[in-house]
């Protein structure tokens, strides 16, 4: 069995964000599949996904806190500003985190740990509205 299901994820401020119910729920057939693999992609070079803590919004806060250290807005150094001082930094951000996971599927479920969700990595002020594909193959 092959799904593929293409889920515009509503806009969100700069930060990171809990969309595993989302996605999911944009992808009913996800729950007829016993065995099988989820490939999350995410259409967009300024924003990213990853999997870590479902539990405690201090973790995502935390997130956005070092990443904005670890690139700073404003740096002398960048020279791709004409989109504004948040997208040079956004594009090195998605690219450190990376466009796309996959997770394994059981049981009509993502096959998480207790504590994990996926993330999106929202790295602009105001992204927009972004896509992610999600292609479930399984049986």
């Amino acid at each position: 069995m092959w799904i593929q299901r293409e889920i515009t994820l509503r806009p969100r401020p700069r930060g990171f964000h809990l969309v595993t119910d989302e996605l999911v729920g944009g992808v009913p057939e996800l729950r007829e599949v016993r065995v099988g693999l989820a490939h999350l992609f995410i259409r967009h070079t300024s924003a990213s996904l990853t999997l870590n803590e479902n539990a405690s919004p201090d973790v995502r806060d935390d997130f956005e806190s070092w990443f904005h250290e670890a690139v700073p807005e404003d740096a002398p150094y960048w020279t791709h500003t004409i989109e504004g001082p948040d997208d040079m930094p956004a594009h090195i951000k998605a690219s450190l985190l990376g466009p796309a996971l996959t997770v394994p599927v059981a049981h009509g479920r993502l096959a998480l740990g207790t504590w994990q969700g996926v993330y999106l990595c929202e790295h602009r002020e105001h992204g927009g509205p972004r896509s992610v594909i999600v292609t479930v193959t399984g049986e």
